[in-house]
């Protein structure tokens, strides 16, 4: 995992940076941690080399606070585990609004912490191995939900759009919606209409009949579903989490 820690506060900081440090020689899979004294200089990072994933930051820091840097970090990517610190339970909603994991109460219980990091990982260890088998013309090919941008419908084939590059199944047996079922079991994915299933992920913007991707692709929506695609992408980093976020238990 890359983990970055970010708080205004340099005791707290440090605090918060060698309790992940022991979780990580725990584990000893090659995870890294980087600090950040303000949202603006994580945010910048990001900008340079790409998302974390999982986000450890204070709620209150002046100038640019936590939830307006998770909410600039979402907007640049929707991937990574944020977990808010706080002295307070009054942030709950807000920490909500951006999607975050957890917010863990000041000052952090070593085991609480351990635990949420232990469920991000959880969580972006299946999120990697998630995936399905299709076969192509060349034979099976196993596919990683993660790597999956947007599947279409083209005549009788599915065709994947991938991270790594696109590829075609063999004529359909069935319909478009039976051929993506594996992926619709996963809430990344969203079926529009009779011919697209996008990786909520991958989206970038939505406006009105059309939907952006990262890859710079621009899908125009059916009209039906436009709507109900909106709300489903907006909720997909906030209602359809697992759970509220809330204090750690232990």
């Amino acid at each position: 995992m890359r983990i970055a820690v970010c708080d205004d506060n340099e005791i707290q900081r440090d605090i918060t940076l060698q309790t992940v440090r022991e979780y990580l020689l725990e584990l000893d899979d090659g995870s890294t941690i980087d600090t950040y004294s303000s949202g603006r200089e994580l945010v910048a990072a990001v900008e340079q080399g790409g998302a974390y994933d999982v986000y450890i930051m204070d709620i209150i820091m002046p100038d640019f606070d936590g939830i307006e840097t998770s909410k600039e970090l979402r907007s640049m990517s929707p991937t990574g585990e944020i977990v808010f610190l706080t002295n307070s339970n009054e942030y709950a909603a807000d920490s909500y609004g951006v999607g975050a994991l957890y917010y863990l109460l000041k000052p952090i219980d070593k085991r609480k912490l351990y635990n949420v990091l232990q469920r991000a990982a959880d969580r972006l260890r299946r999120m990697e191995k998630a995936g399905m088998l299709v076969t192509t013309r060349t034979g099976v090919r196993r596919v990683l939900f993660q790597n999956i941008i947007y599947a279409e419908r083209c005549g009788r084939i599915m065709r994947l759009h991938c991270l790594d590059g696109d590829f075609d199944t063999v004529s359909l047996r069935d319909s478009f919606k039976a051929a993506v079922a594996p992926l619709l079991t996963d809430t990344r994915f969203y079926l529009c209409g009779a011919s697209y299933v996008l990786n909520l992920q991958h989206v970038v913007g939505v406006r009105e009949r059309e939907a952006t991707l990262d890859n710079g692709v621009r899908l125009t929506l059916p009209r039906a579903c436009a709507a109900p695609f909106r709300t489903a992408w907006s909720d997909f980093w906030i209602a359809g989490r697992d759970e509220y976020p809330q204090p750690a238990d232990g």
